[in-house]
């Protein structure tokens, strides 16, 4: 048997279960993993899977040596921010110092600082900048991302953020999802007038989907954003159009949007910090995908993590993201994310690399196409810097992509000069 590539002398393969619907509950803790495996590969597919002794037989036109290391599909970001202009660096001092984040917007910071720099940097000049965040998010293993809008706050900059992230997936070896997120923040022009604003949004769903700019649709439903009707107005209208729904829920207060999205049929429900008892049961009880984001909380100085824990025990279904944004988690580095909810959530090995494959495959639409190796999937995969699957968590803090593979294509590697590391993006 020839392939075109075969990847030989693997130390530990992971292969999270390939599932119909996302992982729930204890079957989060069983992780399928062969030891001394090898993997072959032709037409961007995963074409066998078995031992390395099988696969030492086989011809190939390419062979990879893994030289003992681990080997990992491609890993799934289901909560990004990854369009915005602008950054934020200097409210760290001020949020250090003790000043109320209230405080901050009055002095022009805050989120508001990010959609004015948004609304006043050229489509261009928003691709070159996300353009350099996406090549880091694919160096840190991820081949399947997604990316919202919501730093427009206006028609016209929500269009060009989402037309930003079209060009990027047409242009980038990765599966680039995109979320129409409108209704992220109340602007300035509508500050008491928060129907009108939600209409505007809701009148925009035509555009975004006539462009095919979208394929989900988002909302901030929080104490001073979003109630939780004006959410379930958004998330109705949405799925009229066709879009499907997932919603920025119980970050900060237990306001029901866990029990909304559930309700709503979500794809999932993200944040979920003060997320209720009746809240987890109903993600226990349905399919919507429990997004946790322990950067942001790890950021943001706060001691109350989502109950990760007590949510993979009652049944639902956990993923994990990084949501990288300017302002409340400022990484590409969905690795320190695994350590995070290890740490913080105490989840174990087994649950985190379901979290950030299959289930979080599952988060964004994609579970029949990313997050496995099964035979017949697409060869989306991470060749580690590391002996098996409980030390990428462990060792925290660093970069452990050797090599990433989009489609059974090289996209990313970091390569060995004169004792230097070199990365190099495709």
């Amino acid at each position: 048997m020839t392939y075109e590539t075969l990847i030989h002398n693997i130390g530990q393969l992971v292969l999270p279960k390939q599932s119909s619907l996302p992982l729930k509950g204890d079957d989060m803790k069983n992780l399928r993993v062969i030891d001394n495996a090898a993997v072959a590969i032709s037409n961007g597919k995963i074409a066998w899977v078995g031992s390395n002794d099988e696969g030492e037989a086989f011809q190939a036109t390419e062979k990879i040596d893994a030289k003992g290391r681990l080997v990992s599909p491609g890993l799934v970001d289901p909560h990004t921010h990854l369009v915005h202009g602008g950054s934020r660096e200097k409210e760290m001092a001020l949020k250090q110092a003790g000043v109320p984040y209230l405080d901050i917007l009055k002095q022009g910071g805050g989120i508001l600082s990010t959609v004015e720099a948004t609304r006043s940097t050229s489509e261009e000049d928003l691709y070159e900048k996300a353009a350099f965040h996406l090549e880091r998010i694919m160096s840190y293993g991820v081949t399947t991302v997604e990316a919202k809008s919501g730093y427009g706050l206006d028609a016209e900059t929500e269009l060009k953020q989402l037309r930003v992230a079209k060009k990027l997936a047409n242009a980038y070896p990765i599966n680039l999802v995109s979320t129409f997120l409108g209704p992220h923040a109340i602007p300035k022009s509508h500050k008491g007038n928060e129907e009108a604003f939600l209409s505007e949004m809701i009148d925009l769903l035509e555009t975004v989907k006539k462009e095919d700019l979208a394929e989900f649709t988002d909302i901030f439903c929080e104490t001073g954003v979003f109630t939780i009707e004006q959410s379930r107005r958004f998330m109705e209208a949405s799925k009229d159009h066709g879009f499907g729904v997932k919603i920025h829920a119980d970050e900060i207060d237990p306001l029901g949007g866990t029990e909304l999205a559930t309700s709503m049929g979500a794809a999932s429900a993200d944040h979920l910090v003060a997320a209720s008892d009746d809240g987890i049961k109903g993600l226990a009880e349905t399919d919507t995908v429990a997004v946790l984001l322990p950067g942001t909380t790890f950021y943001l100085g706060k001691d109350s993590y989502a109950r990760g824990r007590e949510m993979i025990d009652s049944g639902a279904s956990v993923a994990l993201a990084t949501d990288f944004n300017p302002g409340s988690c400022v990484t590409e580095n969905l690795q320190l994310i695994m350590s995070l909810a290890a740490l913080k959530l105490k989840m174990t090995p087994e649950e985190i690399w379901n979290a950030v494959t299959v289930n979080a495959a599952h988060a964004i639409g994609r579970g029949d196409q990313a997050g496995t190796l099964d035979v017949g999937s697409s060869a989306d995969l991470v060749i580690w810097d590391a002996p098996n699957y409980m030390y990428i968590p462990y060792h925290y803090g660093v970069n452990h992509t050797s090599l990433v593979m989009k489609n059974g294509k090289t996209v990313w590697e970091r390569m060995e000069s004169h004792g230097l590391h070199l990365s190099r993006s495709y």
